[in-house]
């Protein structure tokens, strides 16, 4: 396969990418290429010109502050998984991130770019919802930040406006009492799961859950928030039969139709399960984090 003719432009600062892309509405922003360059091959995707941002330098580095990770467009996810730094400011990202393709499409792939291609399927989207994370995002109108509950729409569909970018991604530090964990279910490592559940509690000194958040990748036309799992734990005890409650409150979430590689029903079985997995490793993290 090869893709359709388009020129190409290299910005050397978000101010020309934005000014290109609003020079041509068919045009694109290309960051680490592993989500889009398939789409061009495939004659899915049109486009008229190719911005590629991987020359922008303030695109391009990881800050971490007492609150709050900022990862530039342009740091590659497996940066982002070998950074000790990050790993001990959430480890969550780590954990994901292990989870994402392969190493080779890490070594190229951008968490910025996953989180704006908005595969319902992918992990990143997942994420950035149960972290309560944001991004900034660059257009003709200027800048401006979008927390992840209003970000995802539809499969492959963001709030972005026509000629935004995302110029970085957001996501707090972990509290000292927070648990994480992810799982997901794939017929093959590296292939888009079938089901994920990322999950994170915090928990008061006597074990009671102060706060939850669930969220998951595969079961729906986006990645989406459990709110009403959420609901099943906040306030009350993480105990076993919480945790169930959460899990059947995750399985009624699944909306993804039969497809040819499950079943709804299946689906609905692997947020269950999952769901319960993952809540067992928040809750074992949360209490060895307390007790630290």
């Amino acid at each position: 396969m090869k893709p359709p003719l388009f020129d190409y432009v290299t910005p050397e600062s978000v101010e020309e990418a934005v000014a290109a892309r609003a020079a041509d509405e068919d045009s694109v922003f290309l960051a680490g290429g592993q989500s889009l360059i398939p789409t061009l091959n495939f004659r899915i995707a049109n486009p008229t010109m190719l911005i590629d941002i991987s020359r922008i330098a303030a695109l391009k580095g990881i800050e971490i502050s007492d609150t709050e990770i900022t990862i530039g467009a342009m740091v590659r996810q497996r940066q982002i998984e070998r950074d000790s730094g990050v790993e001990r400011a959430n480890p969550l990202l780590r954990e994901v991130l292990h989870n994402v393709a392969h190493t080779v499409v890490r070594n190229r792939g951008t968490l910025a770019g996953s989180i704006a291609h908005a595969d319902a399927a992918a992990e990143s989207p997942a994420m950035l919802l149960a972290s309560g994370g944001s991004v900034e995002v660059r257009g003709p109108g200027g800048g401006r930040r979008i927390e992840a509950d209003d970000l995802f729409k539809f499969h492959l569909t963001t709030s972005l406006e026509p000629g935004e970018m995302i110029t970085a991604v957001r996501i707090p530090v972990l509290a000292p009492s927070t648990g994480w964990a992810f799982k997901e279910f794939a017929r093959r490592r590296g292939d888009y799961a079938l089901a994920g559940i990322c999950a994170l509690v915090t928990l008061d000194d006597s074990g009671r859950c102060t706060s939850a958040r669930l969220s998951a990748c595969g079961i729906a036309s986006t990645a989406l928030r459990l709110v009403k799992a959420e609901q099943e734990l906040s306030g009350g005890m993480l105990d076993e039969a919480a945790i169930v409650r959460a899990a059947k409150a995750a399985r009624d979430a699944v909306t993804a139709a039969d497809d040819s590689q499950a079943s709804t029903a299946y689906r609905r079985h692997l947020v269950d399960t999952l769901t319960r997995r993952t809540l067992a490793v928040a809750k074992t993290r949360a209490e060895e984090r307390s007790a630290r």
